[in-house]
């Protein structure tokens, strides 16, 4: 019935449109041939004005561009790869680029976004830096507007009710009646739902935390929990150890700073609710103002045990008992095949194991001998069951707001090498 490139999520801004125009339009539809309240010249332009509104918000909040790498940023030297490091950004095998910081890769985007909330689903575009401002000012708009419409059909119902004893020829018909019936349930459902998100993204702005943030947050104090168990360590893939310390989010920088470098950096009040306000300049939503309370050296998120990649195949160099070769082409093919692993940590998708749920590794580590189990921690097939699919207090895991999770758990802490010789190459 449909071509091969079509989603489902490709009906998701159409369905909102007839949603938009059945709540707006018919609702006056309605209003006019009611003939026990009739609507008012005052009540139709209210009623415009915010559809209106809730138009120009939601169709930016649908198509402004949420951002995406500079080329700039794609073409670091070899050089510049401690100065990156030190900076706390990641390696994001899909863009072959340095990840900004609180950015993260999109699996429907396919890039990386800057300071990405989450991929709604109803625009069909990610809640970013840029277009954090249009999106919440279409909530805004959205669940006034039809407060307001709210407002108006309890009125309506209230004098059907209080003549539901006359005849029913003195009342409205029984199409009316339907029509009053289906606009009230879907606009009281639909001013709920969105009641209760705009609540969430005033949080998330007031406190200069995003969706993902939020969940990062949730995981950090998980793993801080687990630790206090265990010694102040977690194990990492390969037996390792993983000091986790209590971490303060970095990024809340007091309420008003918070508010206004989320609404695009002006402080004028108007703009914030302005429908047709600029989209935050394209030179901002790579670096961020942080508060101070961590050392210069940390960042956001934590460090992660499940987050180190697994296997970690390059060998360090200042190690004494590296393996010897009797002959130079037994060193010539071992160097070949330690370029050929470190390439693979280029591929999109990764062939690595990924760890088992932490009550299974430590139940298992608990009944165990240590004969029988071996050092380091227990590993599980390709399935469901890592630590990635670790869900916040809500049931919701990093996936449920778009976020590849392929790159996000098995992310890379440095360049490949193999990356690093091509750009040589490509600089001579």
């Amino acid at each position: 019935m449909f071509g091969d490139d079509f989603s489902i999520s490709q009906l998701a801004i159409p369905a909102v449109s007839v949603l938009i125009s059945f709540l707006a339009y018919t609702s006056q539809y309605f209003f006019l041939r009611f003939e026990s309240a009739p609507l008012q010249k005052d009540e139709v332009w209210k009623i415009n004005i915010f559809a209106l509104c809730i138009w120009i918000c939601y169709f930016r909040a649908c198509y402004v561009d949420p951002g995406r790498l500079p080329l700039d940023r794609k073409s670091i030297t070899a050089d510049q790869h401690e100065e990156e490091r030190a900076t706390g950004r990641r390696w994001c095998r899909r863009c072959s680029a340095y990840k900004p910081l609180r950015a993260h890769h999109c699996k429907t985007c396919k890039r990386c976004i800057p300071k990405m909330d989450h991929h709604c689903p109803w625009t069909s575009n990610c809640v970013s830096h840029f277009t954090f401002p249009h999106f919440i000012r279409f909530l805004f708009y959205a669940v006034i507007g039809m407060s307001y419409l709210e407002t108006l059909l309890w009125e309506r119902a209230s004098i059907v009710w209080g003549s539901r004893n006359l005849p029913s020829y003195m009342g409205p018909s029984i199409g009316q009646l339907a029509h009053l019936f289906i606009l009230f349930i879907v606009n009281s459902l639909t001013v709920f739902a969105l009641f209760l998100l705009l609540v969430r993204s005033l949080y998330t702005l007031a406190f200069n935390t995003t969706t993902i943030e939020s969940w990062e947050i949730e995981r950090h104090e998980t793993l801080v929990r687990r630790a206090r168990v265990l010694g102040g360590q977690l194990d990492g893939p390969g037996g390792i150890k993983v000091r986790i310390k209590k971490q303060e989010f970095p990024y809340d920088i007091g309420i008003w700073t918070n508010i206004k470098q989320g609404m695009g950096g002006s402080a004028n009040i108007f703009s914030w609710f302005w429908p047709l306000a600029a989209t935050p300049d394209r030179r901002t939503g790579w670096e961020f103002e942080t508060n101070g309370f961590e050392d210069a050296g940390s960042s956001w998120p934590p460090p992660d045990p499940d987050r180190i990649p697994w296997p970690v195949s390059r060998p360090d160099p200042s190690n004494s008992t590296l393996e010897s070769y009797s002959s130079a082409r037994e060193t010539i093919e071992a160097f070949k095949r330690r370029q050929a692993e470190d390439m693979d940590r280029r591929r999109p998708f990764p062939e690595v194991q990924r760890r088992k749920r932490f009550h299974d590794r430590f139940q298992k580590e608990a009944h165990d001998s240590e004969e029988d189990r071996g050092p380091g921690p227990v590993y599980g097939d390709d399935s469901d069951e890592g630590e990635e699919s670790w869900r916040n207090a809500e049931g919701e895991r990093l996936r449920d707001f778009g976020v590849d999770e392929d790159v996000e758990f098995y992310d890379e802490d440095d360049v490949p090498l193999a990356v690093l010789m091509e750009r040589r190459k490509q600089q001579q």
